[in-house]
C-alpha cells in the first residue's frame, strides 16, 4: 500500500503545526491510509482540510466518520479529533483506558515523543473508518 502524495493545502497545514506535533501526526496520516486500505468496505479516502486541519473522509462509501488531525490549544500533544456526536472516543476509552489520553468525546491525544502505538491506534482508526458500517449492520439486525 502506497500512501498518496500530500495535497498542497494539507501539506501547508502540516507545516503550520509545531514540528514535533506535525511529525507525529504525519505518522498518524500514514497509518490512516494503511488502515483504510485493509478494509475493502472503506474505499478511497478523501484528504482535505476541515477547520484548517488535515481531515480524512470516507466520501466514496460513507463507511466512516471524519478523522481530523491537529492540536488542542491547552496541550503539547498531537490530537486526533473525531465527531463529538459519535460514541468513538468512549469506545476507545473503554478498549484502551491507559494507552491514550482523551478529551471529552472528541479527541485522542498522543505524546509527540516515543514509539507510536500502531496496533492500538489502528484499532481506533479502523473503528472510525467503519463507524457507519457498524451502525448500519446493527440497524439491519
Amino acid at each position: 500500500m502506497t500512501v498518496p502524495p500530500l495535497p498542497r493545502e494539507v501539506d501547508r497545514a502540516f507545516g503550520a503545526l509545531p514540528a514535533p506535533i506535525g511529525k507525529r501526526l504525519f505518522q498518524v496520516r500514514e497509518l490512516i491510509f494503511v488502515t483504510a486500505a485493509a478494509h475493502e468496505d472503506v474505499g478511497q479516502l478523501t484528504e482535505t482540510l476541515k477547520w484548517g486541519e488535515p481531515a480524512y473522509l470516507t466520501d466514496e462509501t460513507g463507511s466512516g466518520s471524519t478523522i481530523r488531525l491537529g492540536r488542542l490549544k491547552d496541550s503539547e500533544h498531537a490530537a486526533i479529533l473525531f465527531n463529538c456526536k459519535t460514541t468513538l472516543v468512549d469506545t476507545f476509552r473503554e478498549r484502551f483506558p491507559d494507552q491514550f489520553e482523551y478529551r471529552q468525546t472528541r479527541a485522542l491525544l498522543l505524546p509527540v515523543a516515543g514509539k507510536l502505538p500502531k496496533r492500538e491506534l489502528s484499532v481506533c482508526l479502523s473503528l472510525a473508518l467503519t463507524y457507519h458500517l457498524d451502525r448500519r449492520s446493527r440497524k439491519a439486525r
